[in-house]
């Protein structure tokens, strides 16, 4: 049955790469479910559409459709393993049916897309105050370059710290990105991208002393830039929005849907299609004097993964 794939997943996947405390919780309440009584050939497209419809009725908490979205993304990279993996029976075109279908009934099952971009303004406060940090706690994690990199190579935190060195490939200046967050998958989506020169220099100034090449805690960045935010009184600004911008600055250069995504990686270019009203605005960090000051900075990794007690 479908709740116990769902437990072989957690089981098996969980301790290789952790699933995080929502995941987890998601795919426990769906195996609870009448779904999880299925049998692998009893998924189909139609079960699916049928869950999704549940879930946003009363019976099924009436939730949202974007919550819908998440359990089928959950949901998807279940059953993306459970096939070639383990055997199972299991339509591989179900999720990808159902959630085309849902769509053209009217659900929407992704969030508003986020059009928050920083302003210098804001990244000059933002990288003064972690200049400041640094000074005084010199092995704290180096927000300066973590910030930096974020921006120009347009990876997400969680990538970031995944990164190693052995990754890196100098002649094609390229970096393999691991389990990149895609719909329906994500572990084993090992994507190649494009470093722009300025990630690039940021990256090759880091030191070669640990596997990783930002040895940081995913959880140590994200509260470093909430506290800063809070601190600064700097409101709505996540650290997923550095992504944005720079996705937003590689089309403001001039560069096209398949340049600008062999950088970000996105494989569906019909999602990248808002940024192109921005092509050739012309690059906004041209001349920026936060770049080689990021390049620069000094790096004291701690004896823990580079993070400092407070950063714990």
């Amino acid at each position: 049955m479908l709740k116990d794939i769902i437990a072989r997943y957690i089981e098996e996947v969980d301790p290789i790469r952790p699933l995080g405390k929502t995941k987890r919780a998601t795919l426990d309440a769906i195996g609870g479910t009448w779904i999880g009584t299925l049998t692998d050939i009893e998924i189909t497209s139609q079960e699916l559409v049928r869950y999704a419809q549940w879930r946003m009725g009363e019976d099924g908490g009436g939730v949202l459709g974007q919550t819908v979205g998440n359990d089928l993304a959950h949901l998807g990279a279940v059953l993306a393993v459970a096939r070639p993996a383990w055997g199972y029976e299991i339509d591989q075109h179900a999720m990808s049916d159902a959630r085309k279908t849902l769509r053209k009934l009217g659900v929407t099952l992704k969030s508003e897309e986020r059009e928050r971009r920083p302003s210098l303004g804001e990244l000059d406060r933002l990288l003064r105050y972690f200049e400041d940090i640094l000074r005084r706690r010199p092995s704290s994690a180096n927000m300066l370059k973590i910030v930096g990199f974020a921006l120009f190579s347009t990876r997400r935190q969680d990538e970031i710290t995944r990164i190693r060195w052995a990754d890196i490939d100098e002649k094609r200046q390229a970096v393999l990105v691991r389990d990149m967050k895609n719909p329906g998958q994500k572990i084993g989506n090992d994507v190649w991208c494009h470093l722009p020169d300025e990630a690039w220099a940021i990256m090759q100034s880091m030191p070669r002393e640990r596997e990783e090449i930002f040895p940081y805690k995913g959880k140590s960045i994200g509260s470093a830039w909430t506290r800063a935010c809070h601190f600064l009184e700097i409101e709505d600004l996540h650290f997923h929005d550095l992504r944005h911008d720079g996705v937003s600055r590689l089309f403001e250069m001039g560069w096209d849907i398949p340049r600008v995504a062999s950088v970000s990686g996105h494989r569906d270019w019909n999602s990248m299609r808002r940024y192109t009203h921005l092509r050739g605005n012309g690059d906004p960090y041209a001349g920026w004097e936060w770049l080689q000051r990021i390049v620069e900075a000094p790096v004291r990794l701690g004896a823990w993964s580079g993070i400092s007690p407070r950063d714990d």
